[in-house]
């Protein structure tokens, strides 16, 4: 068996199909065919069903795909590993991030890991934090920045600083500039704009509302919080922001809800095992650092 043999299997696996697995392998489809079937005849068993109009795999394939993604994530990193030179002059580092982190937390920490790392090349991606863990493990990415919370078996994370949530308004918002604090209770008479609920900052606004027993107004959702922010700037809508967001938009002006929003940690999220490069451990040096400078 060569390695190819397991990457087209897990292809198929992954495609359920030939044709889509032929075209993302950049192969013609017979001879991923027939790579598969000398991998079934060396194995001795059927690794795929291709009775049905989607292929699948068979009880003894899923137990070999199982064993092969393992084998081929520690491959990967081996060869991670050996690019990996310890003073930083090259390398590769992949980092994932909730919404509301990209907007006022990652530029400062790539511009200053760029700045000390100029030849390693980084990867960054918005996603939500399920997906973050999700990738940790399958080792897709190298580091997450999220939040706290009760995290996945196998990932870890590093206390960086704690961030507070206000009500935010526009400068064409009849609360602004006067009013600086809002009854929960008024809530339900102000238009919100707010992140869709696959995201950890809104299932957070959301217990927050159920625990006061409000049921808020909610006009838009959105999955970018660039977007929230023109939504609210020289409008009547209002959101929910960080409070470093606000505080770097002039349009922008909090209002703190009356309960206040509770504050909320954020964390560095990695593998509680495995190989970990020096890219990644010179980041969250850096990101530890700047926790520091924000949480002091």
């Amino acid at each position: 068996m060569e390695l190819r043999h397991l990457r087209y299997l897990l292809a198929v696996a992954d495609h359920g199909n030939f044709t889509r697995a032929a075209e993302a392998l950049h192969v013609s489809q017979p001879t991923l065919s027939q790579q598969i079937k000398q991998l079934e005849h060396e194995l001795g068993t059927p690794l795929l069903d291709r009775s049905g109009r989607t292929i699948r795999l068979t009880d003894a394939g899923e137990a070999y795909a199982g064993h092969g993604r393992l084998a081929l994530q520690d491959l990967d990193a081996a060869r991670r590993a050996v690019d990996d030179v310890q003073d930083l002059t090259r390398g590769h580092l992949r980092i994932a991030m909730t919404p509301t982190i990209t907007a006022y937390l990652i530029g400062p920490l790539v511009r200053q890991f760029h700045a000390e790392h100029p030849g390693v090349t980084l990867t960054v991606v918005e996603t939500t934090q399920d997906l973050i863990e999700s990738d940790l493990l399958d080792d897709r990415i190298d580091l997450g920045i999220a939040f706290t919370g009760h995290h996945t078996a196998g990932v870890a994370a590093t206390a960086l600083f704690v961030e507070t949530l206000s009500l935010v308004v526009g400068t064409a918002h009849p609360h602004h500039p006067d009013v600086t604090t809002f009854a929960i209770g008024d809530l339900p008479t102000q238009p919100l704009a707010l992140l869709s609920r696959d995201f950890a900052t809104r299932n957070y606004i959301d217990a927050f509302f159920a625990a006061h027993h409000v049921t808020p107004h909610i006009a838009i959702e959105a999955n970018s919080i660039s977007a929230l922010i023109e939504f609210v700037r020289l409008g009547t809508l209002a959101t929910v922001l960080p409070d470093a967001i606000t505080q770097a938009q002039a349009d922008l002006h909090p209002i703190r809800p009356d309960p206040p929003l509770p504050s909320r940690e954020v964390v560095l999220l990695h593998r509680s095992a495995g190989y970990q490069s020096a890219a990644a451990r010179a980041f969250s040096s850096i990101a530890v650092r700047y926790a520091g400078q924000l949480n002091p």
